[in-house]
């Protein structure tokens, strides 16, 4: 899925099943098909998830590491959950180990329980001050041989050093939330590539997004050749849940996250449109990003637009088989074709 013209590679990354969602017997084998599909695919990574309820994401970028040839981890790190140090020696001990790349997914925050039982009560805005301090610790240990010493508000390290030091030309990517002010001030002052929760593409037409560094969006797709049978299989796999959407409401009063609010407010927005743009799973608290759905003209054509207001990387949601992937990738085909760059 990777395609681009006149240099500017488009980079598509799934995301890895949850292990709050799929039995424990069947959780292992779940990462490894979605991991092997995804490669097939021709996806750059895969997303793992990381919240108080879910498995540790480095044992699971492991496991498919180990079963998987090219496909690179984006690893969710929470600054709560470990130090700085402790992240920097896990990238490279991958490479060492691996000889492969991996992505970092700075989470500046997380559900509000979260962080409240692990006793985080750090402000918004000073939560991305925070995520700024430690990945540019982590990132200047893997960055040279030489000690490292940082003093700031957060985080103090002195004289501290990466042995066995990054294997040079793999040092990981980094992204983070770009949806909030604050989230778009980290990532430039860490040059990072800012991931977005979008609007549809007309939004950004009339009013383009302010991209200083590379930008993406998280969003999952359900295509089909003729437009009835994408939003069959769409109403089939996310109906009605009377129960999600009292969650997704308790979940919105007690969220500080921008990007929920402002997905809310757009599902308010486009409730009556007619277009490819369907936050319908998100509403029912089954996924946490906006969907397109269409015939493969209509999906490629929003995705065209997407990538002409400047965003070149997509973060796709779980995928439920192979074959749904297979179908991603050709919108991706079709849009990339379209790309006015």
């Amino acid at each position: 899925m990777n395609n681009g013209r006149n240099g500017k590679a488009l980079e598509i990354f799934a995301t890895c099943p949850q292990s709050s969602q799929v039995s424990r017997e069947d959780y292992l084998k779940s990462v490894i098909d979605v991991a092997r599909w995804s490669e097939a695919a021709g996806c750059r990574g895969i997303l793992v998830y990381t919240d108080n309820s879910l498995v540790d994401p480095w044992l699971v970028a492991q496991i498919i590491l180990q079963n998987t040839k090219m496909l690179a981890p984006l690893v969710a790190v929470q600054p709560v959950y470990m130090h700085p140090y402790a992240v920097a020696k896990m990238a490279a001990t991958y490479a060492y180990l691996y000889g492969r790349k991996i992505y970092l997914n700075m989470v500046a925050g997380g559900f509000k329980n979260d962080l409240l039982a692990l006793n985080d009560t750090t402000p918004h805005d000073d939560r991305y001050k925070r995520l700024v301090e430690y990945t540019t610790i982590i990132m200047q240990l893997l960055a040279s041989p030489d000690p490292v010493t940082f003093v700031g508000k957060f985080y103090q390290v002195k004289n501290l050093r990466m042995t066995p030091p990054m294997v040079p030309g793999l040092k990981p990517g980094v992204f983070l939330s770009g949806s909030s002010e604050a989230g778009q001030s980290a990532a430039e002052a860490l040059g990072a590539t800012a991931i977005q929760y979008p609007k549809p593409p007309k939004e950004y037409e009339a009013e383009p997004p302010r991209l200083v560094v590379p930008a993406g969006v998280r969003v999952g797709i359900i295509t089909r050749p003729d437009e009835a049978s994408a939003w069959s299989v769409a109403h089939e796999r996310f109906p009605e849940d009377r129960k999600g959407q009292i969650t997704h409401q308790l979940a919105m009063k007690i969220s500080d996250s921008q990007w929920h609010k402002q997905l809310s407010e757009m599902a308010r927005e486009t409730k009556n449109g007619n277009g490819p743009y369907w936050l319908h799973p998100f509403e029912n608290y089954k996924t946490f990003c906006p969907y397109l759905v269409g015939n493969y003209e209509s999906v490629a054509s929003e995705l065209s637009r997407y990538f002409n207001v400047g965003y070149r990387t997509f973060i796709l949601d779980i995928p439920p088989s192979q074959e749904e992937l297979a179908h991603t990738g050709e919108v991706f085909r079709l849009a990339a074709q379209q790309v006015n760059v």
